[in-house]
């Protein structure tokens, strides 16, 4: 089988890398890939939104099947691309990948479907944002519409921070055409976690538990990122709450864009926080969580191609996944500067080092190869994998490695799993 991943970070390194080990696999692409992925694919000097570029290459080598990590190819429509072509992806259609892509349709769908989420808002200007809060109180959440890297979701506890974001999302337009519209949101309290389901459109496998971390700062201080580490399990949930948050989440959303006419295909990511009144969506995914995808694919034991292959095709090859009984976890190592403006061209060293821990797996995000050397290049740059016989060991070696990693900028956050680990 002929393979191509389609994106260049840390969840499609891992794509890649659970790929790789898959004795159906006999060529392994990944557009654009990174220097991590290329000891584990051959890189495809391609954009992962160059849609017709991609559709071109995987038509002219006879791709089986592809493999879309990111969020912005599915929103730009490419798996409507290659069906067109008569080509094989795993991945939602445009449609489907709205759901994503705009949270207000995502809001709207929820309320048609009684999908439990936070009351909100949406709202065009400042007078409305202001109107908004106004009815909601202190403090509240305002979010771009649509995509923003993970950075469109601002909390604000007052006037002056009110003030702040008015202005970043209506004078500065931080988040472009994402910021058109904006909902005003109410502030939820409660543990955020993450559930993940592979979906080929009318079946679902729900993913083990995981649980990522967005602030920036230890003590969940500071601006939201696309996520500073993760854990597999996640510590905070069993069994009977997980088949719950199948049958009040994702079915609904499953049963619901099929009964709209947009059939989901693709990994179904449910963002979501554990109030006093139950589960609440926070946001919805259309791809596996970035770093969640890398500690809970180190934990998945079934193969991954014929899994995949299977689903885009409209039927699954198994009725369930199966994941290993060690934890895993996962600590981003970024550099100063993210969410904002990073440092760059910084060398790294200790890779080989942290790579040779037991048990250890580093997965590039955003490190490019210059004269032979493998330098940060982005705001999250490595992600440090580790599995153990329980979350506190699996973070444990995490750490370690971690440690052996370094460039002058480096930052990390020193408490992923503290909180689960102390409750």
């Amino acid at each position: 089988m002929k393979v191509l991943v389609v994106g260049g970070g840390g969840r499609e390194h891992a794509l890649a890398w659970k790929l790789s080990q898959s004795p159906e696999v006999t060529d392994l692409y990944c557009a654009p890939g990174n220097p991590g992925i290329r000891q584990v694919a051959e890189p495809v000097d391609i954009a992962a939104d160059e849609i017709p570029r991609l559709a071109d290459f995987a038509s002219d080598l006879g791709i089986d099947l592809t493999v879309v990590g990111p969020e912005l190819p599915l929103t730009l429509g490419l798996v409507d691309e290659f069906a067109h072509r008569g080509l094989i992806a795993f991945g939602p259609r445009r449609d489907a990948a709205r759901l994503e892509g705009s949270k207000v349709f995502a809001k709207s769908f929820m309320k048609r479907h009684g999908i439990p989420t936070a009351e909100s808002r949406v709202v065009h200007d400042r007078e409305a944002a202001r109107s908004a809060v106004a009815e909601m109180g202190y403090p509240v959440v305002l979010k771009a519409d649509g995509l923003a890297a993970g950075k469109g979701v601002l909390i604000v506890d007052g006037e002056d921070a009110m003030e702040q974001a008015l202005a970043v999302f209506f004078d500065e337009r931080r988040f472009g055409t994402s910021g058109d519209q904006v909902i005003v949101e109410e502030f939820l309290e409660g543990e955020e976690l993450s559930f993940i389901a592979l979906s080929d459109g009318e079946h679902l496998l729900p993913m083990a538990t995981s649980k990522d971390y967005k602030r920036i700062g230890d003590g969940d201080v500071g601006p939201n990122t696309g996520g500073m580490g993760a854990h597999s399990p996640s510590g905070i949930i069993g069994p009977e709450d997980g088949a719950g948050i199948v049958e009040s989440v994702l079915w609904p959303v499953v049963h619901g864009l099929a009964d709209e006419g947009s059939p989901f295909v693709g990994f179904l990511y449910a963002g979501l926080i554990l109030t006093d009144s139950g589960p609440k969506v926070l946001e919805f995914n259309v791809r596996l969580g970035d770093p969640e995808a890398q500690p809970l694919l180190m934990r998945l034991e079934d193969d991954l191609a014929p899994l995949l292959l299977g689903g885009a095709c409209g039927r699954f090859p198994t009725e369930r996944l199966r994941f290993r009984r060690a934890a895993a976890a996962g600590v981003v190592l970024a550099s100063r500067g993210y969410p904002g403006t990073p440092v760059q061209g910084e060398p790294i060293e200790g890779l080989d080092r942290a790579g040779d821990h037991e048990g250890v797996e580093v997965f590039h995000s955003g490190t490019r190869s210059i004269d032979g050397r493998v330098v940060a290049w982005g705001g999250r740059v490595l992600t440090v994998c580790a599995t153990g016989q329980d979350l506190r060991s699996a973070l444990r070696s995490a750490y370690q490695a971690a440690g052996d990693i370094d460039w002058p900028s480096k930052v990390f956050r020193g408490d992923i799993g503290r909180r689960v680990l102390e409750t």
